[in-house]
């Protein structure tokens, strides 16, 4: 046998060997996030019916479409982490004639329902804090944009809407470490949640 043979026969066996090796894929990789230590502040802003602790590295402000005092709905604020390009939007409103319990209640579902065509889960699980606050906890598996939303009530004169959005593109790999960081804060604003005295205007 020849030297080009031999030499022809050694680089098919090379290549044989090379196509049928392990193949290990690269692993996507996300950046690391400093998170802060979780410490909380008290929101009990005159003219509101809601309080409630929130974090220190949380800003917040009234939602900018009923910033108008005159309003209807002058109780809606977002809760900023400017740190992690998230919002909790916070919608309130008071039960009555025009805002009728099972309506709203009814409402909070359809809202969460408009993430099926993207989700893989939807779970919801009922709540009770120390302080007579009651709810409905959703979290949407997925790549959805809100996978954390919330509503509050005592079923007579209050309830509130809570949904945690980011400033990005929907990837529950890449927002789950962020998302399981600020689900924590969202709890302890459910558990220290508390109504106060009904609020004309």
């Amino acid at each position: 046998m020849n030297k080009w043979i031999l030499g022809f026969l050694l680089f098919v066996c090379i290549g044989i060997y090379a196509c049928n090796s392990p193949f290990t894929p690269k692993q996507t990789g996300y950046f690391k996030i400093d998170f802060p230590e979780k410490k909380y502040q008290l929101f009990n802003e005159a003219g509101y019916p809601y309080s409630f602790e929130y974090p220190v590295y949380a800003n917040i402000s009234k939602d900018s479409t009923y910033f108008n005092e005159t309003t209807e709905n002058p109780w809606w604020i977002n809760i900023d982490f400017p740190q992690f390009s998230g919002r909790i939007y916070i919608s309130y409103k008071q039960i009555g004639e025009k805002n009728k319990f099972d309506t709203l209640i009814k409402h909070a579902f359809t809202l969460t329902g408009k993430h099926s065509s993207k989700a893989y889960s939807i779970e919801d699980s009922l709540f009770s804090n120390p302080y007579n606050v009651e709810g409905v906890f959703f979290r949407v598996g997925g790549n959805v944009a809100t996978a954390n939303q919330f509503f509050l009530t005592d079923s007579t004169r209050h309830f509130l809407r809570g949904a945690l959005y980011f400033d990005a593109t929907p990837n529950e790999d890449s927002l789950g470490i962020v998302n399981r960081f600020l689900i924590e804060d969202v709890k302890h604003i459910i558990n220290t949640f508390t109504w106060r005295k009904q609020i004309k205007h």
